[in-house]
């Protein structure tokens, strides 16, 4: 079965509930443009909450215009493995109930990734030297940015990844044609990477440097004129300040 990313069709409110997310305009239909605002956005690809986010940026880049950047970093699995040990038990389980629900609210296909991007095991603690997915995604969203489309792969690829109707997003050509759909070509980005590796390596560097020291240390951070906002349940206070911005 070919898989295509679904449209995303997220409006001013969510599923069937007809209160407005935008409490401080209830009149949604007269759209601001707001293709001089820039919103630089620290994401993993591997972080389900960056996944219940990235739609919500990607539509609100298309009704408005405003420039979405991608700053691709790596998870806290690769960027911080000792915070893991230093996680409360209940995190991990949490996650888990509070995406699928946040997910659910949304009105969004979820599942956890099947094989997870960064091989990893809880109980006990294991994270391989070696991933054989997490690096390559990353490079990858590195080299969209690279070609301007950092927005539309970072969709594509990460629904994807969450899809609960994919049953392995490695298998086949899953990720060529998720791909495709941002308008890029896996084959030649891969050659892009392969001939530079370093480069790409270097960049990830410099996001997770700026990252550091941006305000937060989780995904997904999106960050206006210097504020932080950390969380996809930041995104209504995001759209607000920018709104109300000069």
């Amino acid at each position: 079965m070919t898989w295509i990313p679904p449209i995303f069709l997220f409006t001013d409110y969510v599923a069937n509930d007809k209160r407005p997310l935008y409490p401080w305009n209830s009149n949604r239909d007269q759209l601001m443009d707001l293709s001089n605002k820039e919103i630089e956005v620290f994401y993993s690809y591997r972080s389900p909450y960056s996944y219940l986010a990235i739609g919500q940026l990607y539509d609100w880049h298309r009704k408005t215009g405003v420039n979405i950047i991608i700053r691709p970093v790596y998870p806290l699995a690769i960027r911080t493995p000792d915070f893991f040990d230093r996680l409360n038990p209940l995190g991990h389980a949490y996650v888990l109930m509070d995406t699928k629900r946040t997910a659910e609210f949304l009105n969004l296909d979820y599942k956890w990734p099947n094989p997870d991007p960064v091989n990893m095991t809880f109980s006990p603690l294991n994270i391989p030297k070696e991933q054989p997915y997490i690096h390559r995604l990353t490079r990858l969203g590195i080299e969209s940015v690279l070609q301007g489309k950092s927005l539309e792969f970072t969709y594509a690829v990460s629904s994807l990844i969450f899809n609960a109707n994919v049953d392995d997003w490695t298998e086949s050509n899953h990720l060529e044609l998720a791909i495709s759909q941002a308008g890029l070509e896996l084959a030649n980005m891969d050659e892009a990477i392969d001939n530079d590796t370093k480069k790409y390596d270097d960049l990830i560097q410099k996001n997770q440097k700026d990252h550091s020291t941006s305000g937060h240390w989780g995904v997904p951070l999106m960050v206006y004129k210097g504020e932080p906002f950390f969380g996809q349940d930041r995104i209504a206070i995001l759209k607000w300040r920018v709104e109300k911005s000069d």
